[in-house]
C-alpha cells in the first residue's frame, strides 16, 4: 500500500536507533574545494525518530551563485544572508554527537568540512551515513535512487525540490521508511567514520596542461625532438628545473614525473648516478640526453601528431546502449558474446588471446583490450522480457542470492546464473527474486529471513534446470504488508541493468543537454572484518600511462588536479569512482577502477564484486557485473571506462593480480617510492 503519512516510529528497530542530523546544502557548484555553500538546513532526529530541532538559513557567500535555474538563490536574495562563520556554531551544535545524514552524504559532508574549515573550526561529525548508498543496498523498487523519486515511493510528501529545509524534512520520512526496510532485510547500516581516510582538505595542485600531441616513442641518438616525446628529467642542472619543464613545455613535449616503457628521454648530467629515473631508464633501455644538448634540440622540435578529439576517429559502432560479452538481463534481446576469461594459471584473470594488448610495464598480464566494433550488436531501449523474447533464458528478469559454499562454488554459480539470463546478488535486497543453499549455506543469518520476505530457496541442483518464478516472487518480493510500495508501483519499476559478464563491454548512451555530465563506477561487497578494501583509478593516456601521478585516484588523494576524478565512500562495503566524462582532455584516453586489499587477504576470502555503471547521481543503473573468480589476487581491476572512436564505453574487466596497489601503479607510469 501507499503510505500518504510514514510513521515516525522506528523505536523497535535497536540495531539502527542514534541521534541522527539530517543535513542538505545548496551550493553554488560541485567542487567543495572551489564553491560555496549557499543555504544550509539540519534536522535533528533522536534514536525513536522523533524530531529534536531543526535549523535552516540562507548563506552569503561572497561569490557568485552559480546555477540560479537549479536552485533559485539569486545574488538579490543572498545579499542580506549571514555568512557561513556567523552560523557555524549553531550548525556544529546540532551536528555535535550525531550521525550526519545526507543524500549523497559525501557531497554535503564535503561542503561542510571545508566551509569549518574556512571559519577556522573543526566539523564535529564522527560519523556518517548515506540515504542513496543505504537505498542501493535496500534497492527499493522506485524507478531510480533519487531524493524526489524515493519520497514518492515512500510515500513522503516533497513541496519544494532544492529548497534545503523542505529536502531535509523529505529527508526524514526517507530514513525512517528506510530503516525499516533495512531492519527487515537485515542490512548492516553504511556508517562512513569522519573524516574518512581520504582527508577533505587534500587540495590538488593546479592541473598541468595536458600534452596535445600523441607520444610519437623513442628519441634518436642526437635526433630532433618531437612534440608529444615523453621527457622526464633527473639531478642537478645548470638550467632551473621550473625552466626548464616551460621551455618543454612551450615546444609541445610532455614533461613526466616518472620514467616508463613510453619515456622518449631521461635528460640528466649524471647518467649513473643511481637516481630511481636513471635505474628505469636503464632497465627500460629509455635514451639519455644530457643538459646541454636537450636545450640545443629543444630549438628545432618537429611537429607531432594531435590528439583525437572526443568527436574524431573511426571505428566506432553506432548508436548508444549497444553491448558486446554479454547479455541484456531484462531486455529481451540477446547480444553477441565474445566469450569470458577464466581464470588461468599463476592467478591472473586472462583475456580470449583474441583481445589481448599489450600489458602495463611491473604488471604479470594484460588488461582486456578493445572488442572490435564488428562484434557490437545493437541493443534497443530495454524492455520488460515476455516469454518470446526470454526462451533459452529462464533467469531474464531475475536476481539469484547464493549462500553458502566455498568460495569456487559460489562463484560457479554465479556465473551459471549470468548464463542463465540472470543477476547475481551479493547481499540481500528488495530485488532478489530467489536464493540458493549451497552447502552451509543453512548457518547464513540472512537464510531465516527468506519466509518473511517470501523468498524461495533453491537446493544446488535448481540451477541446472531452473522453474519458472512463483506466482508474486517478481522483483521486490517482500510480504506487501509490510511494503511502502503498491503492486501497481512494482509493475512500474524499469528493467534491470545489463548483466555483463567478465569482458562484457557496453556503450555509454550520448550525453543528453540538460544531464548530469558524469559517470559512475560503483563497487560493493559483502562487509567484510578482516580485510581493508580501497577503490582507485587510473586516468590513462594512449599508452595506458598517466600523464602526471596526480592522475592516480585513492584514498590519500581523492581527485585529481582537474577534477574530472573523484573517489567517493559510500560505506565500509562500498567505493564509488565519479567520472566527468565530457571534461578529461583529448589525449585522456581510459579510465580504469582497481581494487586492492590492505592487508594479507586475498580476493578469494572477500569474494564476489559487484561493480555498476551508473548515468549521473541517483540515476538507474545501466549495466552491472559481478566478479568473483578471484583467488590468492589481492588487487583487482575492476572495471573502466574507454574511448572508442567518439563512443566512450564500459567494460567490467576483473583481472587480478597478486602482486599489490604499488605494482600495479608503476605499471601504468606512477612514480611510487620504494
Amino acid at each position: 500500500m501507499t503510505l500518504s503519512s510514514p510513521s515516525r516510529d522506528v523505536s523497535a528497530l535497536r540495531d539502527y536507533a542514534f541521534d541522527w542530523a539530517l543535513v542538505d546544502v545548496e551550493t553554488s557548484g560541485v567542487i567543495a574545494r572551489r564553491d560555496r555553500v549557499l543555504s544550509v538546513a539540519v534536522v535533528t532526529i533522536g534514536p525513536d525518530g522523533e524530531q529534536t530541532g531543526e535549523f535552516s538559513t540562507l548563506l552569503n557567500p561572497g561569490c557568485d551563485p552559480g546555477p540560479v535555474h537549479v536552485h533559485g538563490l539569486t545574488a538579490e536574495r543572498l545579499l542580506g544572508a549571514p555568512t557561513f562563520e556567523q552560523v557555524a556554531g549553531r550548525i556544529g551544535a546540532l551536528l555535535q554527537d550525531r550521525v550526519l545524514v545526507a543524500h549523497n552524504a559525501q557531497f554535503d559532508y564535503d561542503f561542510l568540512a571545508h566551509e569549518f574549515a574556512r571559519a577556522r573550526l573543526y566539523l564535529p561529525v564522527s560519523q556518517r551515513l548515506c540515504t542513496l548508498a543505504l537505498n542501493r543496498q535496500v534497492d527499493p523498487p522506485s524507478a531510480d535512487m533519487k531524493l524526489g523519486t524515493l519520497a514518492a515511493h515512500y510515500g513522503v510528501p516533497q513541496t519544494r525540490a532544492h529548497d534545503a529545509l523542505d529536502d531535509t524534512r523529505v529527508l526524514a520520512g526517507i530514513l525512517r521508511a528506510t530503516l525499516r526496510e533495512a531492519a527487515r532485510l537485515d542490512l548492516p547500516l553504511p556508517l562512513v567514520t569522519c573524516p574518512p581516510r581520504q582527508d577533505v582538505q587534500f587540495a590538488p595542485q593546479p592541473p598541468k596542461t595536458p600534452c596535445a600531441y600523441r607520444n610519437p616513442g623513442r628519441a634518436e641518438a642526437d635526433g630532433p625532438l618531437v612534440q608529444g616525446m615523453k621527457i622526464a628529467i633527473t639531478g642537478e642542472t645548470a638550467t632551473s628545473r621550473a625552466e626548464l619543464v616551460a621551455r618543454s613545455v612551450a615546444v609541445g613535449l610532455n614533461m613526466m614525473s616518472s620514467v616508463s616503457r613510453h619515456t622518449s628521454a631521461l635528460v640528466t648530467n649524471e647518467a649513473g648516478s643511481g637516481s630511481a629515473k636513471a635505474r628505469r631508464a636503464a632497465a627500460e633501455g629509455v635514451p639519455v640526453i644530457d643538459e646541454h644538448t636537450f636545450l640545443r634540440l629543444l630549438g628545432d622540435v618537429r611537429a607531432g601528431t594531435p590528439h583525437r578529439g572526443a568527436a574524431e576517429g573511426a571505428g566506432a559502432s553506432g548508436g548508444a546502449g549497444s553491448v558486446s560479452g554479454g547479455a541484456a538481463s531484462g531486455s529481451g534481446v540477446a547480444a553477441l558474446v565474445s566469450g569470458g576469461a577464466a581464470a588461468v594459471p599463476g592467478n591472473a584473470l586472462a583475456a580470449p588471446a583474441s583481445t589481448a594488448a599489450p600489458a602495463p610495464a611491473a604488471v604479470p598480464s594484460t588488461p582486456l583490450a578493445a572488442v572490435p566494433s564488428t562484434q557490437v550488436a545493437a541493443v534497443p531501449t530495454p524492455r520488460r522480457p515476455t516469454p518470446a523474447t526470454t526462451t533459452g533464458r529462464p533467469l531474464a528478469g531475475r536476481r539469484v542470492l547464493i549462500l553458502g559454499g566455498t568460495h569456487p562454488a559460489a562463484a560457479a554459480a554465479r556465473t551459471r546464473v549470468v548464463e542463465l539470463g540472470g543477476s547475481a546478488a551479493i547481499n540481500l535486497s528488495r530485488t532478489v527474486t530467489d536464493a540458493v543453499l549451497l552447502p552451509g549455506g543453512e548457518a547464513d543469518r540472512r537464510l531465516r529471513r527468506m519466509p518473511e520476505l517470501g523468498l524461495p530457496v533453491h537446493d544446488e541442483h535448481w540451477l541446472n534446470a531452473p522453474g519458472p518464478a512463483a506466482p508474486g516472487a517478481a522483483p521486490g518480493a517482500a510480504s506487501p504488508a509490510a511494503d511502502a510500495s503498491s503492486p501497481e508501483r512494482d509493475a512500474d519499476r524499469p528493467p534491470s541493468p545489463l548483466v555483463l559478464p567478465r569482458g562484457g563491454v557496453v556503450d555509454l548512451p550520448a550525453p543528453q543537454p540538460d544531464a548530469a555530465p558524469l559517470w559512475h563506477i560503483t563497487a560493493a561487497w559483502a562487509p567484510q572484518e578482516a580485510a581493508d578494501i580501497d577503490v582507485v583509478a587510473f586516468v590513462l593516456d594512449e599508452d595506458e600511462q598517466v600523464t602526471f601521478d596526480e592522475d592516480f585516484v585513492f584514498y590519500g588523494a581523492p581527485e585529481n588536479p582537474a577534477g574530472t576524478v573523484r573517489l567517493l565512500t559510500d560505506g565500509p562495503a562500498e567505493q564509488t569512482i565519479a567520472v566527468d566524462l565530457a571534461s578529461l582532455p583529448p589525449g585522456s584516453r581510459k579510465v580504469a577502477v582497481a581494487a586492492a586489499i590492505d592487508g594479507e587477504a586475498t580476493f578469494g576470502d572477500v569474494g564476489a564484486v559487484q561493480v555498476t555503471a551508473v548515468p549521473g547521481t541517483g540515476a538507474a543503473p545501466l549495466a552491472r557485473a559481478t566478479l568473483d573468480a578471484a583467488t590468492t589476487e589481492r588487487t583487482l581491476l575492476l572495471a573502466e571506462f574507454y574511448r572508442r572512436g567518439p563512443v566512450w564505453r564500459f567494460r567490467a574487466v576483473g583481472q587480478g593480480y597478486d602482486e599489490g596497489l604499488a605494482n600495479l601503479a608503476r605499471g601504468y607510469g606512477v612514480d611510487i617510492a620504494d
